[in-house]
């Protein structure tokens, strides 16, 4: 298939308290797989092995992902990062993949950049919003940037061309379920 190119990229943010924030910017990051875009997806926060680990080996070369978060021990399952209680390595962490989120934004190798949850990077203090804000007026003209995660600060809900905001009805973590590998993760 012969590649499409963007002529205008636009700043998409996926946000709120409803699931299928990273769920939706990976259906778009599927959608350009399709037209032979390269897409890069920065995951921030997250360490655990997931599905879209899987799937991204088997679209290589077109769909990378990295994760920029702790491994989780064995006996817990996840790794959870609180508000005010934010450990050196998780801040560190979200450091180096803002770093690296700079060099994949404008290395001209990836047609779309996916930065999944950077907004509760922002949100725990992890980062800084004003070198986020940095990142997204860097941007290239031809590349799609998406942010994802909840809590999207106001100041980059204005920048972006488009906001999707989920908002949970029902969740099956209300019920006790956990979540599920292939569903959840």
């Amino acid at each position: 298939m012969q590649k499409f190119e963007l002529k205008k990229g636009l700043i998409q943010v996926y946000t709120g308290g409803g699931k299928g924030k990273t769920s939706a910017a990976l259906g778009l990051a599927l959608r350009a797989v399709g037209y032979s875009l390269k897409v890069c997806v920065i995951q921030f926060l997250k360490g655990s092995p997931t599905g879209e680990l899987r799937s991204a080996e088997k679209l290589e070369p077109y769909l990378k992902i990295e994760q920029w978060g702790r491994k989780p021990l064995p006996e817990h399952g996840r790794v959870w990062v609180r508000k005010g209680k934010v450990a050196k390595e998780d801040k560190d962490m979200a450091q180096n993949a803002l770093e690296r989120a700079h060099k994949i934004l404008t290395g001209g190798e990836f047609d779309v950049v996916i930065l999944d949850e950077i907004n509760v990077a922002l949100y725990f203090g992890l980062i800084q919003l004003d070198k986020v804000l940095g990142l997204i007026e860097m941007k290239p003209p031809e590349v799609e940037l998406v942010l994802t995660g909840q809590k999207a600060p106001k100041e980059i809900i204005e920048v972006a061309d488009l906001v999707t905001e989920m908002v949970k009805v029902k969740h099956p973590f209300d019920q006790g379920i956990p979540g599920r590998e292939g569903i959840e993760y």
